[in-house]
This record gives structure tokens, C-alpha cells and sequence, in this order.
């Protein structure tokens, strides 16, 4: 219904760490998952304050001075900016009128003269036209719920809104709802929901739309407006507000003070969906999976506020505290016992879903696991390595060595407090490599699916765990001065073979740590046919450090893009990413979900290639004879001919913007291709953190087997890295 409310979108934003912010990495009453679904917020926005002008100002300022592109907050970047800002609002052209977007077009130049005096106003406007609408909207919605529809009738709803232009008037936008009514109760059949059932849902669904929209904060309202403007040089550079900042150094940090829960927000009710392993309420045992949590006190007398249709991230916020401090919870309990109220004690808690995780898989000469072997994998709980045991009946073994790296993660604050055992994924994977070191371990398969990014010096110091010396990555800032990052620490934690493995959510610091392992030759990448094409840099200014340094007010903070990066041998990733060495069918490669297919991305462009080691571990003659083999087990593969099929149906349908709403052919589409279902599936498995290190899978057998044969081809040349 809304950008909040698009899994597509989520996705889409998932590149960068970008998701994590949405999603509101809170772990103090939890992480906040699929929070945007349904959440309610607290307060309608009032007039600007001194605060916003002085941030409108700040951004202002430091996009004129700072950013890549070189650009400038003029009228270019005003009329973008307002498009983009409709586009924030209603991006599936439900709620405004074409008339809305024509009253505001007098102003599609002057955005950059307001926020340069520090005017924000302009924001306020729109949006109270916007609630009008929305109000409007819902009403229709909610009318064409319990109406009657003819689902014989051979008429279409567009799914692609740059396929439409903005409504006329009333009329159009209703019988645009009306449709779109329609099309999610024919959605809610499709899942074998009963009409009764279905109907509720839906009135739940759409009053938590209203309510969300209605309760807006000013703080959200800016940073909507603010980030209109800062995306309007590129997707990247956005403007946080103090509370997604302080989110974000939690999730860098991998680290909070709270209970340890993971919270959804739905229809108004506060939900438990995990409990984060050895966290307080893990150890108090009496929270459970899929209880509500109906009301909040502090300490062991304070008064129990009521968090019924409160705003997720205000709940979390009364629920985190300082460790020893002891919170209250009236919770009902999903197996619809009485309510009780739980007292639990507050603790510093680590958030290890998100390290670097491994395991070692033991594979026979013909690279099956050996009879018996179970391959579950660790769970989150601890970053380290663990082998499973079996006995063997005769002939060679290889072991594998797995790697999941979620992000490249960082404690910011830690290290720049001189902390010397501040969070670090290069630490983490350090310590893996040598436990596989250790267990003679053949070939390492780090898995970077899913992998957004993150710190810039962890993923040039991780991939030094893979080389002896040389430059990792060059970047370019405004002037046009290339400068390396090398490392510089000689020789190597891991000497022996590397499989790198991307999908097209592999981005930024991915991406340099895929770059590098394929330029240096140092091993193959396998996956999608290309990484997601992110190769920009961001730099995270503290906007309330420039006001005050020293005990600064937050007034969240500028993330903004300042550099391009570039591979050794002179490529950027930018729009193009890494291109697999062996590329795997995937559904996920055809998704628009690319840096490309966002909205005023950087180009792609090359520096000078600077000198680097040649390993022996990629040589062409060999990456063509994993190629051979890989694509004659693929063509034999039930598995992979399903894929193949999914993916034909997903691009003939993708050249037609429209969806049938006669419910006969809708349920038979339905049942061939349904990318919507499988991009929500994906989303929820994305915050699924007690998932294997590398599950049990086709996909991944045929990983495994690439390995086998890498491995095989190589001979003595994986011994010894030359």
C-alpha cells in the first residue's frame, strides 16, 4: 500500500545496511522486524522547531560542500526533490490527486531556497493535504471490503505506478482503491484465508494505515522530507533522525542495553516473535515466542502504561534501559491464559546474530557427505568454528570451511574510545580462519549472500586475512584523487582455495571484498550473475557534533555519499557489480533490485589498475572447466530446471504491468508465478537469525560440489598460495 508496506521495496533496501534502519535494529526490548507492516506512530507533526531549521540547514550546507557528484541544492535538486518526496508519500498513486501535485508544482523550484534558510514548512503543507487524502482513501477502502465483486469479470489493476499517471479526481482514485480492494482479497483467497477472516484482516490492515499516517512525528516527517532531498543526488545519501541513529550505532556496535526480545508491530498489538539466545528474557524463561505485550512499567512500582496502537519504536523505548534496571511487562500469553505481569532485569546484550559465523563440512572423495553426516550447522550463539564428526569407510576427505558473514560490522564508538577489543568482523573471521587452520581445513566458502555492506576499513582488513600485501581498494573523492587502501600486513591467515558466494544482495563492502578475492585471482566467485552494484562510500556526520562538539544535542545524522570506489585492477562495481566466475540460476539475479534500477544512481566509470599479486587459484583454463561441470549438473538438476522455469514465467510476466482480477485466471497466474509471496518469504528469512550457517539445500549441494571440483582441478596448486 505504501513504501513501508512494499516487500519489493524492502528489499530493495536491503543493499547497504539500508534495511537494518528500517527494520530499527532495537534488540532493547528487541529488533524491530518488518516494523513498517503495521506500525502505529505517536504524534501528528507540529510546526517546525529551532532543532529542524538548524538540521535543514546543516544538510544543506554539507551536500553543497561534500558530496561526490558535485552537485548542489539548486533548483535541479528541487525538482527532483519534490517528486521524490510524492513518491516517499504515496508510491502507488492511492492518496494524491493530480490536482495535489499540480497545487504544489509552483513550488518544484524552490525547495532549495527554503531549506537553505532552515524552512521545512513546505513538508508540513503536503502532508496535511496527505492525511486529508489518506482519511478519504481508507474510507473507500474500507467500503469495498464488505462490498460485493464480480470476480468474473475481465478487468485488470496496474501493479507498476510509473505505468499511471496521478488520478484526475475523486472518482478515479476510488475506483482505483476499489481495485485495489479487490486485488488483496483475491491475495487473501489465494493464501486460503476464509472471507470472514480475510475481511477482518483487512479492516485491521487498513485502520493501521490511517492510524500510522495520522500519528506521524515531526522527527519522521523530516527525515522523509530531508531525505527526498539528499536521494535526490543518489540513493545513498539520506538524512537519519536521532532515533534511527542511535539504531544504526546499535546495529554497528552488535551491541545494546535492554531484554533481549524481537518485536512486530501488528494491528496495533506489540508481539513477540524471538527471543534472542542467552539475552535476559532468554535466561528469565517466562516471555514467550508470540506473546503480546499489552503494557509497560519501570522498576519494581512504576505506574503500567498501556502500549495498546503505540508506535513500535516508542515501545522499544520503554522497554530498553540501563543494565541492572529492572522493567515490567503486562504480557498475554499466546497460549490464551490469563494476563501476567513479568519483572525482568535489564542486561548489556550482544547481538551475535549478526557476526561472522562458520562450520566445517566433511565430504568423501566423490564430494558427497559421508554416510550419516549431519549437517545442521552452528546457530548464532557463538562465532566459531565446530566439525562434524564421522567415521570414514575408506578413501580421501575434504573439509570445507564455511563462513557466514551477515555484514561488515564495526563498534564505532568502542574503537574511537580506544577500546582494544571493540567489535570487529575482521577479529571474528581471523579467529575462524585459524580454527580451520587448525583442523585442516581444505577449501573456505564465505558467503556474502545477503550481505549489505557496512565498514569500509572491516572489509579491507578482512580480505587482508586472504593476501599477503597490496592495495584492496581505491577510492575517488569531488577533486578526482585516487587514493588505495591497501593491506599492509604481511602474509596471510588463509592460504589455501576461496569460494566467495554473492547473490544481488551482495553489496558495498561485499563488493570489495568480492572484487579483490577476483582480481588477486585468490579464488572464484559463485552465485547470481552479478552483485548488486553498489560502489559508493558513505561518510556518517554526527549533525549535532557540528553544532556542539563537545556534549552534542542529536540531531540524528547526514549519511552521505563522498566517495567512488574502485577494484585493483581499476573497475568500479558501481551499477555493473561483481560478475560471478560460475553463475548459478537464480530467480533473485532478474529482481529489480539492482543499484541500476534505483533512482539517480551514480555512473560506472575506471581508474588506473594498480599492481598486485597474480595467486593461482583462477586461472581461466580452470574457472572453464568449473564452469563445464557446473552447468552439466545444473541441466540434469530437477532442482534447477524448476528455476529455470520460475525465472522464464517471471520475466514474461514482468513485461506486463497489469494483474488480471477475474479470479479464475488470477489463481491460475497465481499458482505459476508468485515473485510477491517469494519476496516476502525471503524478506522474513532475512530476519530469521536461527537459520543454519549453510543449510541443507540443492543450491547449496551444488555449491559444495563446485568446491569438490575446484579443488580436484587445482591439484597441487591449493596447497601453497604463490
Amino acid at each position: 500500500m505504501t513504501r513501508k508496506s512494499s516487500i519489493s521495496a524492502a528489499l530493495r533496501t536491503a543493499i547497504g545496511g539500508k534495511w537494518r534502519l528500517f527494520t530499527i535494529c532495537l534488540l532493547g526490548s528487541g529488533l524491530v522486524t518488518a516494523s513498517w507492516l503495521s506500525t502505529a506512530a505517536t504524534a501528528r507533526p507540529a510546526a517546525p522547531t529551532a532543532n529542524e531549521q538548524r538540521i535543514a540547514l546543516l544538510v544543506s550546507a554539507l551536500m553543497d560542500r561534500h558530496h561526490l557528484s558535485e552537485m548542489r541544492v539548486n533548483d535541479e535538486i528541487s525538482k527532483r526533490a519534490m517528486e521524490m518526496f510524492f513518491k516517499t508519500l504515496d508510491p502507488m498513486k492511492l492518496y494524491f490527486l493530480q490536482s495535489d501535485i499540480d497545487q504544489f508544482a509552483r513550488e518544484n523550484d524552490k525547495i532549495d531556497d527554503y531549506i537553505r534558510k532552515g524552512d521545512v514548512r513546505l513538508a508540513n503543507r503536503i502532508y496535511e493535504l496527505f492525511l486529508l487524502r489518506v482519511d478519504t482513501s481508507i474510507g473507500y477502502a474500507e467500503k469495498y471490503i464488505d462490498a460485493e465483486h464480480d470476480y468474473t469479470k475481465d478487468e485488470t489493476f496496474i501493479r507498476d505506478p510509473d505505468e499511471i499517471p496521478w488520478a484526475k479526481n475523486a472518482a478515479e482514485i476510488e475506483d482505483r482503491w476499489r481495485k485495489r480492494v479487490k486485488y488483496d482479497l483475491l491475495l487473501q483467497t489465494a493464501d486460503e484465508v476464509d472471507d470472514v477472516e480475510a475481511k477482518e484482516k483487512m479492516h485491521k490492515r487498513y485502520k493501521s494505515i490511517r492510524r500510522r499516517w495520522m500519528q506521524t512525528s515531526m522527527d519522521e516527517l523530516l527525515e522523509y522530507f530531508l531525505s527526498a532531498v539528499t536521494t535526490s543526488f543518489d540513493p545513498h545519501s539520506s538524512y537519519m533522525s536521532p532515533n534511527n541513529l542511535k539504531n544504526f550505532k546499535i546495529q554497528l556496535s552488535l551491541s545494546l542495553d535492554g531484554i533481549g526480545a524481537s518485536l512486530e508491530s501488528k494491528y496495533g498489538e506489540t508481539i513477540v516473535r524471538r527471543i534472542i539466545p542467552g539475552g535476559a528474557a532468554d535466561k528469565d524463561g517466562r516471555l514467550q515466542v508470540d506473546d503480546v505485550i499489552t503494557s509497560v512499567g519501570q522498576g519494581t512500582s512504576g505506574e503500567m502504561i498501556d502500549i495498546a496502537e503505540m508506535k513500535l519504536t516508542d515501545v522499544v523505548e520503554k522497554i530498553r534501559g540501563k543494565p541492572q534496571t529492572t522493567v515490567r511487562l503486562e504480557v498475554k500469553p499466546s497460549d490464551g491464559t490469563t494476563l501476567k505481569v513479568l519483572d525482568i532485569v535489564r542486561e548489556h546484550i550482544e547481538l551475535k546474530d549478526s557476526e561472522a559465523r562458520s562450520d566445517i563440512l566433511i565430504r568423501d572423495s566423490k564430494g558427497e557427505p559421508l554416510a550419516g553426516a549431519a549437517e545442521d550447522a552452528t546457530t548464532a550463539d557463538e562465532a566459531s568454528g565446530k566439525i562434524l564428526e564421522q567415521n570414514q569407510a575408506g578413501g580421501g576427505t575434504f573439509k570445507i570451511g564455511v563462513i557466514n558473514l551477515p555484514s561488515f560490522y564495526m563498534d564505532m564508538e568502542a574503537r574511537g574510545q580506544g577500546n582494544p577489543n571493540y567489535k570487529s568482523t575482521t577479529r571474528d573471521v581471523r579467529n575462524l580462519l585459524e580454527d580451520f587452520n587448525r583442523q585442516n581445513v581444505d577449501l573456505v566458502i564465505v558467503d556474502l549472500r545477503f550481505n549489505g555492506g557496512g565498514s569500509l576499513p572491516e572489509s579491507v582488513d578482512t580480505t587482508g586475512l586472504f593476501i599477503d600485501q597490496g592495495p584492496i581498494v581505491q577510492v575517488k573523492g569531488p577533486d578526482g584523487r585516487v587514493q588505495p587502501y591497501p593491506d599492509d600486513d604481511p602474509g596471510a591467515v588463509w592460504t589455501k582455495p576461496v569460494i566467495v558466494v554473492i547473490n544481488k544482495f551482495s553489496a558495498s563492502a561485499s563488493e570489495i571484498f568480492a572484487g579483490a578475492i577476483q582480481d588477486y585471482g585468490r579464488g572464484i566467485v559463485v552465485g547470481d550473475k552479478t552483485t548488486h552494484g553498489k560502489g559508493t562510500v558513505q561518510q556518517l556526520t554526527d549533525l549535532g557534533r557540528q553544532v556542539l562538539p563537545i556534549n552534542p544535542p542529536n540531531l540524528g545524522a547526514l549519511k552521505l555519499t563522498i566517495q567512488q570506489f574502485y577494484r585493483p585492477g581499476g573497475d568500479s562495481t558501481q551499477n555493473r557489480g561483481v560478475v560471478s566466475d560460475v553463475e548459478l540460476p537464480s530467480r533473485t539475479t532478474h529482481w529489480e533490485v539492482g543499484e541500476a534500477d534505483l533512482d539517480y544512481p551514480i555512473k560506472f566509470d575506471r581508474v588506473r589498475p594498480l599492481p598486485h599479486q597474480n595467486y593461482p587459484f583462477a586461472a581461466a583454463q580452470a574457472v572453464n572447466e568449473l564452469r563445464r561441470r557446473s552447468a552439466e549438473r545444473v541441466s540434469e538438476s530437477e532442482y534447477f530446471a524448476k528455476e529455470k522455469k520460475s525465472i522464464a514465467r517471471y520475466l514474461e510476466r514482468k513485461e506486463n504491468p497489469t494483474i488480471t482480477l477475474n479470479k479464475e485466471k488470477f489463481l491460475a497466474e497465481r499458482a505459476e508465478v508468485n515473485t510477491e509471496k517469494e519476496q516476502e518469504e525471503l524478506y522474513e528469512d532475512l530476519q530469521d537469525t536461527d537459520k543454519p550457517v549453510f543449510a541443507s539445500t540443492p543450491y547449496n549441494e551444488e555449491l559444495i560440489k563446485i568446491a569438490f571440483d575446484y579443488l580436484e582441478v587445482l591439484g597441487d596448486a591449493r596447497l601453497v598460495a604463490k
